[in-house]
C-alpha cells in the first residue's frame, strides 16, 4: 500500500529529495511543461538550478515542498518570498511540478493547499503567479480561488522554443497588518 505524503524541504533535508527534485525537473520540461527551461534541460543543468534553490532555502527567501510517494518525489511547488521592504505581504507561487505518471489525482492541489498554508504561516497574503496562457493550468488555478489579472503576449518560449502569452493570477489569503 502506497501513502502520499507532504514535506516542507529545509536546506538539511534537501539533499534527501535532491535526485527527486531533478528527475521531477527533467520530466516535467520533457512533457511541455513551460517553467523556464529549454527541451535541453538535462541533469547537469537541472542540478545547477536546484544549487540555486538550495541557496535560496538557506537565505529563507524560497520555500519548497514535496509530494512523495514509497520516498519518491511525485511532486513539487515553490513559494517565492519578496523580500523588498515594501512587498512582505506577498509571495510568488513557482514550479508547480508533478511527475508526467502521477497527473490527474490532485496531487497538485494538496501542495498548493501546503504551500497556502505556509504562506500565511509566514504572514504573505497575497499570492500571485504566471501560467501559460490556454494552458490547463489556468483552470487549475481558477478553481482554487485563484483570479486571473490579465496577459502578456510572447512572455517565454515553451520547452520547444515557441513564444507564449503568459496569465497572471492573484490570491488573497489575508490582508496585509
Amino acid at each position: 500500500m502506497s501513502h502520499e505524503q507532504v514535506l516542507q524541504v529545509t536546506p538539511h533535508t534537501f539533499n534527501d529529495y535532491r535526485e527527486g527534485l531533478i528527475a521531477l525537473l527533467v520530466d516535467a520540461v520533457q512533457h511541455g511543461a513551460s517553467v523556464g527551461f529549454m527541451d535541453d534541460l538535462d541533469v547537469p543543468k537541472a542540478s545547477a538550478y536546484f544549487c540555486e534553490v538550495l541557496s535560496q532555502l538557506e537565505q529563507g527567501s524560497l520555500l519548497l515542498w514535496v509530494l512523495v510517494e514509497d520516498q519518491r518525489v511525485l511532486a513539487s511547488v515553490q513559494l517565492a518570498l519578496c523580500q523588498k521592504a515594501n512587498g512582505l505581504n506577498r509571495a510568488e507561487v513557482q514550479k508547480l511540478l508533478v511527475l508526467n505518471e502521477a497527473r490527474r489525482r490532485g496531487l497538485g492541489q494538496v501542495l498548493i493547499q501546503a504551500l497556502e498554508h505556509g504562506a500565511r504561516q509566514h504572514k504573505r497574503g497575497l499570492l500571485h503567479l504566471d501560467t501559460e496562457a490556454g494552458s490547463p493550468a489556468e483552470n487549475f488555478y481558477s478553481a482554487l480561488g485563484y483570479t486571473r489579472v490579465g496577459e502578456l503576449p510572447n512572455y517565454c518560449r515553451s520547452p520547444d522554443g515557441h513564444y507564449s502569452p503568459t496569465a497572471i493570477y492573484f490570491k488573497t489569503l489575508s490582508e496585509p497588518q
